[in-house]
């Protein structure tokens, strides 16, 4: 169990915080804007009236180069992690890296078999058409 002097400053920087926060939720209720209306709920264009979304959408193979981004980096932070360790984890710890890439392996498989690796546009197509745009 840590000192006491330890959980005191921490229970200490927890109440600051939490102050902090209430503080400013509080001051933004007072101060902050009042009245809402069509006008300034709309952004400002130079003075020209906007026309359609303010933002454009993005096709659906960038969200998924960002999801297979984030899933790359967890694996890299379990497998490097395990290869730091590898010496003290023996041989349980060698099976359940080698369980870890297997399952890795057979989830790019069935994204590879499924099409959700191919971006061309004949596939594009293929997918609306099947969606009934």
């Amino acid at each position: 169990m840590p000192p006491a002097e330890n959980l005191l400053s921490l229970g200490l920087y927890a109440a600051m915080a939490i102050g902090l926060i209430a503080f400013l939720l509080i001051a933004c209720r007072l101060i902050g804007q009042k009245t809402h209306s069509k006008f300034k709920d709309q952004p400002y264009e130079s003075g020209v009236d906007p026309t359609g979304p303010a933002q454009p959408g993005r096709p659906v193979p960038f969200y998924l180069v960002a999801i297979f981004f984030i899933v790359f980096d967890v694996e890299v932070v379990f497998i490097s992690s395990w290869a730091v360790a590898y010496d003290l984890l023996g041989w349980s710890g060698f099976l359940q890296i080698l369980f870890f890439i297997v399952i890795l392996f057979l989830g790019l498989i069935y994204l590879w078999a499924e099409g959700a690796l191919d971006w061309s546009p004949s596939r594009q197509r293929r997918s609306a058409t099947k969606e009934g745009r």
